[in-house]
């Protein structure tokens, strides 16, 4: 059984994030705002979905959607704001650049901040239970994970093609053999307290 659509009338900007509770890269966050006859049996939260899934619904939503946007915050601005407030700096820049502008925004979690002139409602596990919402994790997922791709080829000790940036026991011993990179968030606890006490 499919996502619901959420009833309301004018058009409704689904958004959400991905890489929040990563050690290095960005975080990203979509809006996304569907057409009313969208359907797609598999469309869920992007987390529940496999990379193959991802990858199949990434061109349908950006082909069937009235209009998204994916939009990165980096490391630095993270360090500079703090993780939550980068957050929804990301999910702000991806709702700037939509096309059309939303009458209300459905906004993935328990908080957010308020966006100039448009409503907003929090749902949590909202990805799990709305189109936009959902359609928004999974491009916030996919970009970011291309991205992690991406820079993998200039820091391959990481392994963030694998692990994505986040804090995997792969991942933090390679931090602690090989320090922090230029993409790590230097805000974030790295390393355990016995890991750091030992280097």
């Amino acid at each position: 059984m499919g996502l619901e659509r959420f009833s309301a009338p004018g058009h409704i900007a689904g958004t959400d994030e991905a890489g929040r509770g990563c050690l290095a890269g960005p975080v990203t966050a979509a809006a996304v705002i569907l057409p009313t006859h969208f359907k797609n049996d598999i469309l869920t939260d992007s987390k529940k979905l496999s990379e193959i899934k991802r990858a199949k619904l990434k061109p349908i939503i950006e082909k069937t959607a009235l209009t998204f946007s994916v939009q990165h915050v980096f490391e630095k601005k993270i360090d500079e704001i703090n993780i939550l407030n980068a957050s929804f700096l990301a999910m702000h820049k991806s709702l700037d650049e939509l096309s059309i502008k939303p009458d209300l925004i459905l906004v993935d979690g328990n908080r957010f901040k308020v966006y100039p002139s448009i409503k907003h409602e929090c749902i949590i596990k909202g990805d799990g239970k709305y189109l936009s919402i959902a359609a928004a994790s999974v491009l916030a997922k996919t970009y970011r994970d291309a991205y992690m791709e991406q820079i993998h080829e200039e820091y391959p000790i990481y392994n963030w093609k694998k692990n994505k940036g986040y804090p995997t026991t792969e991942h933090r011993e390679a931090i602690r053999a090989y320090g922090l990179s230029p993409y790590h968030r230097k805000s974030f606890r790295q390393l355990p307290k016995q890991l750091m006490l030992a280097i």
